[in-house]
């Protein structure tokens, strides 16, 4: 009899359930602050305005197009890719630092002003605070996940945020995909409840991160989606989620990772570093807005270090 792997099996495999509109909780802090609590996420309908999020979502797919790697056979906001284009990318450009697209596309997205002016929408910084009971701050490291679909592609396995990001536990992220993002095109699926459960132990994966979590025993249920221009999931950084695979032929996946935390908290100091192996300098040349720039040196932090060694947790088996 052939052993049992607790991290394929069907039979072990948590239940899927949907998404939960947080929205009419706004105005009720105190369930809403259970509602999180209870599930270690939060889902919203229709948060953002379409049109801040078309916008970056617009200049992201102009940089594809002029690094020829868009379909000129389809409008550029559909976000199709040239296949033929995409075939012609060696392993380590299709995957240059782990982001899934060439060194050249990523410096230019991460110049995008637009894309890091997102954090700091008054509206999304007021329902942190909330979240937190204190001021907030979105973490600057902004990380823009262009999922484009060549051969070397892989769905993010299911992994928590803290064993990337450390610092404080009560981190919370806030994934927004940049367009709509039904099921088909490869979500983020979230497993409810999961962060009680603490820091989990982990097996290699080649999908971002390179890590997955090992999931046998929790008891929870997945949730999932279908996202519409102007939503956003958001959950605490123990939290296990992971990207749906992407099953339409050709479509490119457009999203973010922003981060926020409590100014009273610790924080690793690599949060505030560019998400690659920029400057900030470099990233800010043209911008127009100084206020997002640097603003996290009025702070007076309390700073950890990053400890390898809980990536590597692999004794924490079922």
């Amino acid at each position: 009899m052939s052993e049992i792997n607790p991290l394929q099996d069907t039979a072990l495999m948590p239940a899927t359930r949907k998404f939960e509109d947080a929205t009419p909780l706004m105005e009720q802090p105190v369930k809403l602050l259970e509602k999180a609590n209870e599930k270690g996420y939060l889902f919203f309908k229709g948060f953002f305005a379409r049109e801040s999020i078309l916008n970056v979502r617009r200049a992201i797919l102009q940089i594809l197009q002029e690094q020829g790697l868009l379909d000129p056979g389809h409008p550029l906001m559909s976000g199709y890719a040239d296949l033929a284009a995409l075939d012609r990318l060696s392993e380590e450009d299709a995957n240059w630092n782990g982001v899934g697209v060439p060194y050249e596309v990523y410096l230019a997205v991460q110049k995008l002003e637009s894309f890091h002016a997102l954090t700091h929408e008054p509206k999304l910084l007021s329902l942190y605070e909330v979240l937190f009971g204190a001021r907030v701050i979105p973490h600057p490291r902004n990380i823009a996940r262009v999922m484009l679909p060549h051969r070397f592609a892989h769905a993010t396995p299911p992994h928590q945020d803290f064993l990337h990001i450390q610092g404080d536990y009560d981190t919370w992220t806030c994934w927004i995909p940049l367009g709509d993002v039904p099921r088909e095109l490869g979500g983020l699926s979230i497993l409810e409840g999961s962060h009680k459960a603490g820091l989990l132990g982990v097996t290699g994966n080649p999908g971002a991160g390179g890590l997955e979590s090992i999931l046998c025993g929790l008891g929870c249920e997945w949730a999932e989606g279908d996202y519409e221009t102007g939503d956003f999931v958001t959950f605490h950084s123990l939290t296990v989620h992971k990207a749906l695979p992407n099953k339409q032929p050709g479509r490119v996946r457009l999203s973010c990772d922003y981060r926020f935390q409590s100014v009273a908290h610790p924080i690793e100091h690599a949060s505030l570093l560019p998400h690659g192996p920029f400057s900030w300098d470099e990233l800010y040349e043209g911008w127009e807005r100084k206020e997002l720039q640097y603003y996290w040196k009025q702070e007076q932090f309390e700073y950890t270090s990053f400890d390898e060694s809980i990536r590597w947790q692999k004794d924490k088996i079922c």
